[in-house]
């Protein structure tokens, strides 16, 4: 198959969330496995920094669009994903990509996605590539199965290409004023309750799902979430039209195994293996991370401390709300549990972590700010990685601290519930702590039961880290199910 990957950020040339880990790492896998791919993505302002920063050369193809509706002349560039021969072309337009910010607000975020969404048909054209499958992403480019169904399905390079739509979170749909549709150039007869149409206003995530032949989320249990009310954002007739004709999937993400590697990971202060629960060598060499961690953000020294860590975007999805109510207690009764906290967020989150900081000197540490080196020094050095979501599509935070020897303490929905099982001393399976219902007392509860087994049963805490250590998080399994899902959507596009 030939594929053709749309996102408005893959790592390393722009990233903001996970969205750009899993554009920069599927198609790697997908390659491997034999499949032809390259990536479509937005010249941002950033790229020429990040470039320059990781030794890429850009080239600018030649390829001039000047078709595009309501865009100024856009310029190509081009390169190869590093350490790859995949290719990646981005859409220049000192108009519309040229911001500081990847996401610079509503007005020009709209037209940035039309644009771009528009633009990914002009390269295929113009570089004549008879794609098999469009694989498009998030709201930002909803819109791509929109074009093909409704503008370019007719033109004879397009006339069997499958699209495959993937929602990496539901809560941001990209939802916009009616008259948008004007400037995209789709014809208004699209916007009707079962097309574009979402309460009056456009709505390009629903028009990525409605258009696309498959549709996939980032795991099963997110998957069957996203049909409740609890979970839809409104959308949740639609998920369910979609998944009652077998056109909804999960599919976990996974991590790159060559970028998160703590036997090779120069981020990290001491690199290690873990051949079993037995190893000690391994153990100690993971617990050098611990001891330089706690030097580094001046927390009290000590093995027997039990080092949590928070590495998140401090907002509400995220259950920061509870990680505050829950470590206030616990910092109070157990005086040998430690907490440090990288990310940044909603004022209120950030000055009452502060206040926890200042309350507890040599216990806390919090980090307002991204700093991605000092965030794989936390997942290799902390004993427990703390993400109480409220909601949570897939999460990659568990998966890099498992990689990582680091035991993860989640609330079990979405992704979380699919990658991190409970801990059991009778059978000495599970490979992490989790709660069920969103309260900060499962959170202690959960918090309270690995701490337990931390300071009393040293056995069975080896034992749970070399089991979170052994989870296999890799792309390879998860690879496969998107060529499955590919084959499907071209099967359906095809009958």
């Amino acid at each position: 198959m030939k594929i053709a990957l749309v996102s408005f950020e893959v790592y390393p040339f722009a990233k903001v969330g996970g969205l750009a880990d899993v554009a920069g790492s599927l198609p790697k896998y997908l390659r491997k496995l034999g499949e032809e791919i390259f990536i479509v993505m937005p010249y941002h302002k950033k790229i020429k920094e990040n470039a320059e920063k990781f030794g890429i050369k850009l080239v600018k193809s030649g390829i001039v669009l000047d078709k595009i509706q309501g865009a100024p002349k856009i310029d190509v560039f081009s390169c190869k994903l590093p350490e790859t021969d995949i290719d990646v072309y981005f859409v220049g337009s000192d108009s519309y990509f040229n911001t500081d910010k990847i996401y610079p607000g509503e007005e020009l975020e709209s037209k940035n996605a039309i644009i771009f969404s528009n633009a990914v048909f002009e390269i295929i054209k113009s570089l004549n590539l008879k794609v098999d499958v469009i694989h498009s992403n998030d709201w930002q480019s909803g819109l791509v199965p929109v074009y093909l169904k409704a503008m370019y399905d007719r033109e004879r390079i397009f006339e069997n290409t499958a699209t495959v739509y993937t929602i990496h979170n539901l809560g941001y749909q990209g939802v916009f004023q009616a008259n948008l549709l004007e400037f995209s150039g789709l014809h208004w007869d699209l916007f009707t309750m079962d097309r574009l149409e979402f309460y009056g206003k456009l709505n390009f995530m629903k028009g990525g799902i409605i258009f696309s032949d498959v549709t996939n989320t980032v795991s099963a249990t997110y998957a069957k979430e996203i049909q409740t009310k609890e979970f839809g954002n409104k959308l949740e007739g639609v998920l369910a039209q979609k998944a009652s004709i077998g056109s909804l999937f999960g599919i976990v993400n996974g991590i790159d195994y060559e970028e998160f590697n703590p036997e090779t990971d120069n981020r990290i202060t001491k690199n290690f293996t873990l051949s079993g629960p037995d190893d000690e060598k391994g153990f100690e060499d993971k617990y050098v991370n611990k001891l330089a961690l706690q030097k580094e953000f001046n927390l009290d020294s000590g093995k027997d401390k039990f080092l949590t860590g928070a590495i998140s975007r401090l907002f509400v999805q995220k259950g920061v709300d509870l990680l505050v109510e829950a470590m206030e207690s616990a910092l109070e009764f157990a005086p040998d549990i430690q907490l440090v906290v990288l990310g940044t967020g909603d004022k209120e989150y950030e000055e009452k972590l502060s206040d926890l900081e200042k309350k507890y000197p040599g216990r806390v540490s919090v980090n307002l700010k991204f700093d991605i080196n000092m965030a794989q020094r936390i997942y290799a050095g902390v004993d427990a990685f703390l993400m109480p979501s409220r909601y949570e599509p897939c999460g990659l935070g568990q998966l890099i601290a498992m990689r990582y020897a680091t035991v993860p303490i989640v609330r079990f929905t979405g992704g979380l519930a699919d990658t991190v099982k409970e801990y059991s001393i009778e059978t000495k399976e599970g490979n992490g702590f989790g709660f069920f219902e969103y309260d900060p007392k499962g959170l202690m509860d959960s918090i309270s039961k690995a701490l337990n087994i931390f300071r009393n049963n040293k056995i069975h805490w080896k034992q749970v880290v070399y089991n979170a250590y052994s989870t296999d998080s890799s792309w390879e399994k998860s690879a496969n199910e998107y060529v499955k899902i590919y084959k499907k959507a071209i099967e359906d596009r095809r009958r």
